[in-house]
C-alpha cells in the first residue's frame, strides 16, 4: 500500500510539474517572440498605476525581456529537472506577486488584459486571476514534493541545457527585436484581409439587443422585444447587450485621418484595389530617422508604379514638421491612434504593403526592402 501510494504521489507531482513547465515555457516562449508586445503592456500598468515619470524609457522593454527570459527558464528548468527546489521557490514568489495584481486588475480593470499570453491567447482579467491561483497552488504542492521529481539529465550536463536554454532565449529574443515577430498573432498579420474585417467590425459596432425580464404568477422569464409579452406579464427589468462583440478582430479600430484636411481616409485607403503603402510611425519623435534614404527610394519607387503612399502617425504637427524638414519627406501624412499602429507593426517606423485590401508584406526599419526586391506589377 505504501509502494502504490509513493507511485501515485509521484505520477501526480509529475503531471503537475509538466503542467507547470508548459506554462511557463509557452508564456515565456510568446513573450520572446513578441517582446515589443510586453514592453507596451508593462507601459499599460506604468500609467494604469501612474508610474510613467519614474520609469526611464529604456526600461519597460529591459523588464520585457527579463520576464520572458525568466518563464521561459523555468519552464525549462522544470521539464528538465534542474534546480528543482530553486525554480519552485521562484515560481512562488513570481505567484505571490502576479496572484494579488491580477486580483486587483479583475476587480479594478485599470488594463482590459494582462498580457500574460501575449496576443496568443487573449484572457480576462478575471481569467487570468483563477489561472494564477491554480499555478501558485500547483507549485505549491510541486516544491512539497520536489524530491519526487526525476532529473531528465545528470547533474554534471545540468549547466550545458541552462546555458543552452539561456542563450536561446536571449538570442531569439533579440532577433524578434531586431527583426519582426517571426509569428506575428495580430489582427494584421501577412496575408490578412484588413478591408473585409474592418468593414465586418464596423457593421457590427454599435449593434444592441435588449431583452426584458418579466414576471407573471412567480416566474420570470426573458423576451427579446419582438416576442413582448401581454398585460398579464409584470415589467421587472431590461437589459442591453452589444451584439457579437467577442468576435470582433480589433481592425474596426483603426482610423485613418488626413493630418491637413481632417478627412477621414481609412474607407478610401482600405478599399483601394491596387496596392498601398503604409509607413507605421507611432510617433515620429522617436521614430529610426536613420533609414530616410531608403523611404525616400521607395516612395519615388511607389509614385513610378503608381502605388499609394501614406505616412500613419500619431504625433502632433510639429513633430511632423519637423520629420519633413529631417528627411526631406514629401508623402503625406495621416493621423491615427498610436496603440492601433503599435499594433499593425512593431516597429518605429515600419513599412506595410497592402494589396486590394489584404496585408501583402511588413518590414521593420532595420530591414526594409529595395524596390527591387518588391513584387509589384505596375
Amino acid at each position: 500500500m505504501t509502494t502504490l501510494k509513493h507511485r501515485l504521489a509521484a505520477v501526480s507531482v509529475n503531471v503537475v510539474r509538466l503542467v507547470l513547465s508548459l506554462t511557463f515555457l509557452f508564456s515565456g516562449g510568446v513573450k520572446l517572440i513578441d517582446p515589443r508586445g510586453t514592453q507596451y503592456k508593462i507601459e499599460d500598468y506604468g500609467a494604469a498605476f501612474g508610474l510613467t515619470s519614474m520609469m526611464p524609457e529604456w526600461l519597460p522593454l529591459v523588464l520585457a525581456c527579463v520576464l520572458a527570459i525568466v518563464e521561459f527558464l523555468m519552464g525549462v528548468y522544470l521539464l528538465f529537472g534542474i534546480r528543482r527546489r530553486l525554480t519552485l521557490s521562484t515560481a512562488i514568489c513570481f505567484m505571490l506577486v502576479m496572484t494579488p495584481l491580477t486580483l486587483y486588475l479583475a476587480l479594478n480593470n485599470p488594463v482590459s488584459d494582462c498580457g500574460c499570453f501575449g496576443d496568443a491567447v487573449v484572457l480576462s482579467n478575471w481569467q487570468t486571476f483563477g489561472k494564477n491561483v491554480v499555478l501558485l497552488i500547483l507549485s505549491i504542492v510541486a516544491l512539497y514534493h520536489y524530491r519526487l521529481m526525476p532529473h531528465l539529465v545528470g547533474k554534471k550536463y545540468e549547466w550545458i541545457v541552462a546555458l543552452s536554454a539561456f542563450v536561446f532565449a536571449a538570442l531569439f529574443a533579440s532577433y524578434n527585436l531586431w527583426r519582426l515577430p517571426v509569428v506575428d498573432f495580430r489582427p494584421y498579420h501577412v496575408g490578412a484581409d484588413i478591408r473585409t474585417a474592418w468593414f465586418e467590425d464596423q457593421q457590427s459596432h454599435g449593434q444592441f439587443v435588449t431583452t426584458f425580464i418579466m414576471e407573471k404568477d412567480g416566474e420570470r422569464r426573458e423576451f427579446a422585444l419582438e416576442d413582448y409579452p401581454d398585460s398579464t406579464w409584470t415589467f421587472i427589468d431590461s437589459k442591453t447587450i452589444e451584439v457579437d462583440a467577442s468576435k470582433r478582430t480589433g481592425v474596426g479600430d483603426l482610423f485613418i485621418q488626413d493630418a491637413t484636411t481632417g478627412e477621414d481616409l481609412t474607407d478610401l485607403i482600405l478599399s483601394n484595389p491596387g496596392y498601398t503603402f503604409l509607413l507605421v510611425a507611432p510617433y515620429l519623435e522617436k521614430a529610426n530617422d536613420g533609414v530616410m534614404g531608403e523611404l525616400l527610394s521607395l516612395y519615388d519607387f511607389s509614385r513610378e508604379a503608381g502605388c499609394d503612399f501614406y505616412c500613419l502617425t500619431s504625433s502632433g504637427e510639429e513633430a511632423i514638421a519637423e520629420w519633413v524638414e529631417m528627411t526631406g519627406a514629401e508623402y503625406p501624412f495621416c493621423h491615427a491612434d498610436a496603440v492601433v499602429l503599435k499594433t499593425m507593426i512593431r516597429s518605429n517606423p515600419g513599412l506595410m504593403l497592402l494589396h486590394d485590401g489584404k496585408v501583402e508584406g511588413k518590414w521593420p526599419s532595420t530591414d526594409l526592402p529595395t524596390p527591387e526586391e518588391l513584387r509589384i506589377n505596375k
